[in-house]
């Protein structure tokens, strides 16, 4: 036992000579250390960003097919009364909003064409269509636009829009159409 008397009274004495003593606390940390930064990476190289040319509308049309800008609906058709060929207030706001496009896109070559409503005989149709067509053509010259670049044809009544026997359909088969039929130079090439 004097053993483990031994061992017991030297832990004690041990523990008491560490407890006297004070140790000061270690110093706080101090800042980490400076690792220089990896520098971003350069830059990709910058493209001049492409020139696309604007293109206007002028010429836009001037490259699209005649076909196609016929069918963009430009030109805005007319109505006439019953066995009339002449032009309704109406009609000449129509007409002065296409000359003003005609004139805009002085390389439109456009057809006016004459049409009547199923009533009368061919020969009165085709005559009254032509009628119809020459004065929408007169109004437009009058308004400045080349008559060169219009020609005048009529249908009488073998185009109809519309089928039905009513005066609603009539009505709206008794026309001048602006078909545009093809391009001239034009004044910027």
């Amino acid at each position: 036992m004097n053993r483990l008397a031994l061992v017991v009274a030297l832990a004690f004495g041990v523990a008491l000579a560490g407890c006297g003593r004070k140790t000061p606390p270690p110093p706080p940390p101090g800042p980490p250390p400076v690792v220089p930064a990896t520098p971003p990476p350069a830059p990709a190289p910058q493209r001049a960003p492409e020139v696309v040319p604007q293109i206007d509308e002028y010429d836009r049309l001037l490259e699209t097919a005649s076909d196609q800008i016929d069918r963009m609906g430009l030109l805005a058709d007319i109505h006439f009364d019953l066995d009339r060929a002449d032009l309704r207030e109406q009609d000449r706001q129509a007409l002065a909003q296409n000359g003003d496009v005609l004139k805009r896109f002085d390389f439109l070559k456009v057809t006016i064409e004459g049409h009547c409503d199923e009533r009368g005989s061919v020969e009165y149709n085709l005559a009254l269509g032509e009628r119809r067509a020459r004065a929408a053509f007169d109004y437009l010259v009058s308004l400045g636009v080349s008559p060169e670049r219009l020609k005048s044809v009529s249908y009488g009544k073998e185009i109809p829009v519309c089928s039905e026997s009513t005066e609603a359909c009539w009505a709206r088969n008794r026309r001048a159409r602006f078909s545009v039929t093809g391009k001239t130079e034009g004044r910027r090439r």
